[in-house]
């Protein structure tokens, strides 16, 4: 599962700032994952509190287009998307990565 060594990925890098409470995550839009995807293979791993934070993509086209891009398709780990302008597929500027952005370690930790 795809997801679940994402999650783990977010644990480690969580778990190297010390004893975890909280965590809160940026998921982007054209992520591999959904926050939700992304907040059910959290609480598989941890008991941990999660704050997934959904960041809008943007994208910017060859036709001059800069914005949100059309999303055309969403399965498990892939997302299809075009310029809402022309269809061709933009590159993107952001909101395509799941950041960790915070951790919140347990008092006196």
């Amino acid at each position: 599962m795809h997801e679940l060594h994402l999650a783990g990925e977010l644990v480690e890098q969580a778990r190297r700032e010390g004893e975890v409470e909280a965590v809160e995550v940026e998921v982007g839009e054209l992520a591999l994952l959904t926050a939700e995807e992304l907040r059910e293979a959290l609480a598989r791993l941890v008991s941990w509190k999660a704050r997934l934070v959904e960041k809008r993509a943007r994208v910017k086209c060859g036709c001059g287009f800069e914005g949100r891009p059309k999303i055309t398709a969403r399965e498990h780990d892939l997302v299809l998307f075009e310029c809402p302008a022309c269809g061709k597929v933009p590159a993107v500027l952001e909101g395509d990565s799941i950041i960790l952005k915070s951790v919140v370690l347990k008092a006196g930790k």
